[in-house]
């Protein structure tokens, strides 16, 4: 059964949601934020992925068959989802060490911001939003209905929306060439593939 599964990789979700919120508190202030205006429709978009992964029917209603598992999933399929979702959170946890005092939920600079080119972030641009992307698709696989992995491409896309805001607002706070070089080293999202402006 995929309960299991889902059981164990909604705990590390959990685990990490709670873990990440409380360490909001460590977010240094004084930052110069962006408009929210210019990428609200990011928090829409991964909003609505998110509550199409994890939408759970009441059992008093027949499911619609957007809700109905489109595969079984095996022990080797769900222990390697269930890892996924581990190592992802793991690596966001990573990139949110790693970047420190600079790490903000906006999008924003703080006075003493820089370029940070090391550690996960010289393997993406984005290592947290690439953890995310991750843990949510697999999660949808391990739920294997229609409407997870629809809500799987949506956190992909919302993220992918927030990425390329983010590159502007910082390629203009921290100089266009110095980020167009960083840009031209690093992968946006994805590990180990051209990279892209």
């Amino acid at each position: 059964m995929n309960d299991r599964y889902i059981l164990i990789a909604t705990i590390i979700w959990g685990v990490w949601v709670t873990s990440w919120w409380i360490a909001a508190f460590w977010s240094k202030s004084g930052f110069a934020r962006a408009e929210r205006s210019s990428y609200w429709i990011y928090l829409v978009v991964a909003a609505l992925g998110f509550f199409c992964i994890f939408f759970r029917p009441t059992p008093v209603r027949q499911p619609l068959w957007l809700l109905h598992p489109l595969w079984p999933v095996p022990p080797w399929l769900g222990w390697t989802m269930v890892g996924l979702v581990a190592a992802s959170v793991a690596f966001a946890w990573w990139a949110r060490i790693h970047l420190g005092a600079l790490w903000s939920g906006g999008i924003g600079r703080a006075e003493d911001h820089r370029i940070v080119d090391t550690g996960p972030y010289g393997l993406v641009r984005h290592p947290i939003y690439t953890s995310l992307i991750l843990a949510a698709a697999a999660y949808a696989v391990l739920k294997a209905t229609p409407i997870a992995l629809a809500g799987a491409v949506l956190v992909a896309l919302g993220f992918g929306l927030k990425a390329r805001v983010e590159e502007r607002f910082l390629g203009h706070e921290l100089g266009e060439d110095d980020y167009a070089a960083y840009r031209a080293r690093v992968p946006m999202l994805m590990p180990f593939v051209p990279t892209g402006r």
